[in-house]
């Protein structure tokens, strides 16, 4: 068996560590771009991907509730829509806070989410009690 020099030995222990740091570096997630990663060009649908509880566990979704959808549009609207019906109002984005702010329409109390993640194909809200809600786009 033949031994391995110890300049060899370091160099593929340089190497690794490289790629696993290059690796973890290129995750999205709490990742927040620019609020046209929202939208789209002039609107974009998002479904649920997955849902936390306040203490990280998974929720298991109903039926309907994957069914679920919400498109925001480059107007400042939204619509959420499942079989239960439809819901449409406003919404403003603030990047620098990583908070979205919606307001159904006839509604005088806004829901305020922190905005983990918005990339042009992860959206990971969090609710004000831990909650989170990570949607893909469809």
């Amino acid at each position: 068996m033949k031994t391995i020099s110890a300049p060899f030995r370091y160099l593929a222990s340089l190497l690794v560590l490289l790629s696993l740091f290059a690796a973890s570096c290129s995750s999205k997630e709490g990742k927040v771009e620019g609020v046209n990663m929202l939208y789209g060009k002039d609107s974009k649908t998002w479904k649920t991907d997955k849902e936390l509880d306040a203490t990280g566990d998974k929720v298991k979704q109903t039926d309907s509730e994957e069914d679920e959808r919400v498109t925001f549009f480059a107007n400042g609207q939204y619509n959420m829509s499942s079989n239960a019906g439809a819901v449409s109002g406003k919404y403003t984005f603030d990047q620098a806070g990583k908070k979205i702010t919606m307001t159904p329409n006839g509604a005088t109390n806004a829901n305020v989410f922190d905005v983990v993640t918005l990339t042009d194909d992860k959206l990971t809200l969090k609710g004000t009690d831990g909650s989170e809600l990570r949607l893909e786009t469809e």
